[in-house]
């Protein structure tokens, strides 16, 4: 692993905030970084950190990248370059903050950084699969930041979220990001395992972006992943664990028109092979990422039996 030297101050040679960017892509691409917790690629990585230490405004980014930062703000932007490669922690760990559908969210290393393509399927309004008109109540599993949830509430009219996780420390971070936005009248936030919290209720339709990594696929993660919360991540030997569960106990909770939309990740091929039976309909994203199926109510009441035998 190659390892980032400390910059010196005769270094800093008053660099543009276009430089800066260039710099730090350079620097990450040579230290063999990974990415894919918000950006796909060094250059978006190294702008997201200048434009956080710099405070600049990203929707007025062509009349900044001229600008030169005074020297010991060029210095902070090199000191958190150099956190990023020597500990390898996301930016988003670094920021203690990402964007999801639009919306900014605190995040820290309680949940897994958001980066779901659930974000495009909420700005659609879950359509073709859903009516917005009969959309009301929502459930989520695994809510971790409650980027999923708070987007729902803000971006799908007078609709009520349940949101549900295990982990008392994500759930922290949820309620503040539900407070940030103003939904704490819209999402109420549970502790516990999948279902349990909520009873008997039924919903609309139920998300979940859930753990769905194998133990294989665990062992090999790059650095960057071993800063996220294990419990949001592994899922089994085949990352299908908590996918059984949620698909067992879905038809109980949905209402008779309800769907289950559920992401799996790399995990959709497996899951496929797993049960063959289900007519699982994937969904495909304009703006990337997949992994990620649909079931309605109907189907899942014509197979209660492989359902019951997940569970």
């Amino acid at each position: 692993m190659a390892k980032a030297r400390r910059l010196k101050a005769t270094e800093i040679q008053s660099p543009t905030v276009s430089e800066l960017i260039r710099a730090g892509a350079a620097r990450f691409d040579e230290a063999g970084l990974a990415f894919g917790h918000g950006t796909d690629n060094a250059v978006d990585e190294a702008a997201a950190l200048v434009f956080h230490v710099l405070q600049l405004d990203h929707d007025r980014a062509h009349e900044v990248y001229g600008q030169r930062p005074e020297p010991h703000r060029a210095a902070q932007v090199f000191e958190i370059f150099r956190q990023r490669i020597e500990q390898r922690i996301p930016a988003a760990y670094l920021m203690k903050r990402m964007w999801f559908a639009g919306m900014e969210f605190e995040v820290d290393e309680r949940v897994i950084v958001p980066r779901s393509p659930f974000a495009e399927l909420i700005l659609s309004e879950f359509m073709p699969w859903v009516d917005p008109t009969g959309l009301h109540r929502i459930l989520e599993l695994g809510t971790g930041s409650g980027c999923i949830a708070i987007a729902c509430a803000k971006l799908l009219g007078d609709v009520h979220v349940d949101a549900v996780d295990v982990s008392a420390e994500a759930l922290a971070v949820a309620r503040a990001n539900v407070l940030k936005h103003g939904v704490d009248d819209r999402v109420t936030l549970y502790e516990g395992d999948l279902y349990e919290p909520i009873e008997r209720r039924r919903y609309d339709v139920i998300v979940a972006n859930p753990p769905y990594v194998s133990e294989q696929e665990m062992a090999g993660l790059p650095a960057e992943y071993q800063h996220e919360p294990e419990v949001a991540l592994r899922a089994g030997p085949d990352g299908l664990d908590i996918v059984r569960r949620i698909l067992a106990g879905a038809a109980a909770h949905l209402e008779s028109h309800g769907v289950l939309f559920v992401e799996v990740g790399n995990s959709d091929e497996r899951l496929q092979k797993a049960v063959p039976e289900l007519p699982f309909i994937w969904l495909e994203f304009e703006s990337g990422g997949g992994g990620v199926f649909m079931l309605t109510r109907r189907d899942l009441d014509r197979h209660l039996g492989t359902l019951r035998q997940l569970g």
